[in-house]
């Protein structure tokens, strides 16, 4: 059966399972080896090459999520990342980064790229202009992150690739806010999509890994440089990520669905000054994100009126989690310039608009009803 014809669950469910033949088995083997034969076989296996059983076969399921050709898993969407830029710049290539975006990537871009001699520009903004203003002669990359981490920015998707096509640029996003379920890149005109499978994809927060889909030319090179560099994931984080995937559209459809319910409630609160949720008609990008996404995901931040102290709030939540990762099934709140964006100066944080007082929501699969009676007691509490 041709996968392109599969619906959404069935392609989590069953792409990439590995069949047991031997006892038949409803779920994938797990091959636990870090050795195997290199006589008289067609692959040589060898984990750090990502080729054992569970790393090939997981990789189809994500390429076929992502409508790719092929696909890598790595040990965290920072090897991810790093390893894809490494692949394809290099001493005296110019790379451009969308700003805002995650403060990770931020933190690689401007503390190792510039002991590779590898220049890069992040743009003001994230309009199309501000691309097309940053192109040097020696551009190699353009990379954007859409929604942005935390305050949920739309980019245009397909003006960016087409920019980049007619300046024979390589692009790629970090589509880990959205998710294979909510937007597909590839089908835009991106190069390459990346992931921090530590988010939804595994959905679990008990999983530490990254991916990576695009065409078997790309992901060619990006296999060169992962073997040099080493960041690929142990067998059974891949087994679990295989595991926690067949669940992939249930969670993320569910998520979505509370998330838009609690961006509208949250915007009518009156302790609430502003809400960031692409679902929101109000948003400024409202109308982009509704043409390349396929729903509006379960990513929001939000921030408090004046007399609101947020760090009390967190701290009064019983229900949802303060926690430093986002997408699990379970609830989570953080303040990003304590966390995700703390590396930055406070200078670059008020330019980008993230405040002590802004909150990144990450919304489970907890009844609605129950979310919101969370808040609103922590709200009191924290006044």
């Amino acid at each position: 059966m041709s996968k392109e014809k599969l619906g959404l669950n069935t392609i989590c469910t069953h792409i990439g399972e590995i069949k047991d033949e031997q006892f038949k088995g409803a779920v994938s083997p797990i091959y636990m080896s870090t050795s195997y034969q290199f006589e008289d076989v067609e692959v040589k296996r060898y984990p750090r090459y990502f080729n054992t059983p569970n790393q090939e076969y997981l990789s189809k399921k994500i390429a076929a999520l992502e409508q790719a050709e092929a696909a890598m898993i790595f040990g965290s969407g920072m090897a991810a990342i790093s390893t894809t830029f490494l692949a394809f710049v290099k001493t005296g290539d110019h790379i451009i980064i969308q700003n805002p975006l995650y403060g990770g990537t931020s933190n690689f871009i401007r503390e190792e790229l510039p002991k590779y001699g590898i220049e890069f520009t992040f743009t003001e903004g994230y309009q199309i202009s501000d691309f097309e203003n940053a192109i040097q002669p020696n551009t190699k990359l353009i990379h954007i992150e859409t929604p942005s981490n935390p305050l949920l920015t739309i980019t245009d998707i397909r003006a960016v690739a087409s920019l980049a096509k007619s300046n024979n640029i390589i692009t790629t996003i970090d589509n880990t806010f959205a998710s294979p379920v909510i937007q597909n890149p590839i089908d835009l005109g991106i190069d390459i999509v990346i992931h921090s499978a530590t988010k939804y994809l595994g959905g679990h927060s008990d999983i530490l890994a990254g991916a990576v889909a695009a065409s078997e030319e790309h992901i060619n090179k990006i296999w060169h440089a992962g073997k040099n560099l080493g960041g690929s994931l142990s067998d059974f984080m891949v087994w679990m990520l295989e595991r926690s995937m067949k669940t992939l559209g249930l969670r993320v459809k569910a998520q979505s669905k509370n998330a838009k319910k609690l961006a509208k409630f949250l915007k009518k609160h009156p302790d609430v000054k502003h809400v960031y949720y692409p679902g929101l008609k109000d948003h400024p990008e409202h109308e982009l994100a509704t043409s390349q996404m396929k729903s509006y995901g379960a990513m929001m931040s939000f921030e408090f009126k004046k007399d609101i102290d947020a760090s009390k709030f967190l701290k009064s939540l019983e229900l949802i989690k303060s926690s430093m990762s986002l997408a699990g099934v379970e609830s989570t709140m953080l303040i990003p310039a304590l966390t995700s964006h703390s590396l930055l100066s406070q200078e670059e944080r008020d330019s980008l608009g993230i405040s002590h007082g802004l909150i990144r929501f990450s919304v489970g699969i907890e009844s609605k009803r129950d979310l919101i009676n969370d808040i609103e007691q922590a709200i009191e509490l924290a006044k």
